[in-house]
């Protein structure tokens, strides 16, 4: 999909049902100790590696908000093509429905983010699509469904 011209009208039907994109990451420590400096979320079950030797998980897990991070990464490799403000209307996300944290997420997995374009809305201005995120064995370790909004733009003053 090519780039539209800023001054071009993108509506939601620019995406359509079907688009996707997706990309891996490896999660590395530092990740998780960024994150947990940008958010303050210190908790034990991903810092604390001896506390969580002795939990059902057995070491350290990363962050359930670090993959909804990664969803909204997705969704703007999908909406990349696109001009995301126009003199009309800006995209932005509504957010992130039914989101669940399937299974943990350990330093050294390799996740792979897909999203998936599953619904689109013209008069309500909307997309919705499923996110995914598994690793590399293939366990589905989170899911969410997203969605986008076309907002107007105030008229400019005169």
């Amino acid at each position: 999909m090519s780039a539209a011209p800023a001054e071009a009208v993108v509506a939601p039907t620019d995406l359509q049902v079907g688009h996707e994109a997706s990309f891996s990451r490896t999660i590395a420590e530092c990740d998780v100790y960024a994150f947990a400096g940008l958010t303050g979320d210190f908790a034990p079950q991903h810092m604390d590696e001896a506390a969580m030797r002795a939990s059902a998980f057995g070491r350290r897990i990363a962050h359930g908000a670090m993959m909804v991070g990664f969803m909204s990464r997705a969704s703007t490799m999908v909406t990349a093509g696109l001009s995301t403000t126009n003199k009309e209307e800006t995209l932005v996300s509504l957010g992130y429905d039914r989101v669940r944290f399937l299974a943990p997420v350990f330093m050294g997995d390799t996740i792979t983010v897909a999203y998936r374009v599953t619904a689109v809305d013209p008069v309500k201005r909307r997309t919705r699509a499923e996110v995914r995120i598994t690793n590399e064995s293939g366990t589905l370790v989170a899911v969410a469904e997203n969605i986008l909004q076309w907002v107007r733009n105030a008229a400019p003053a005169s």
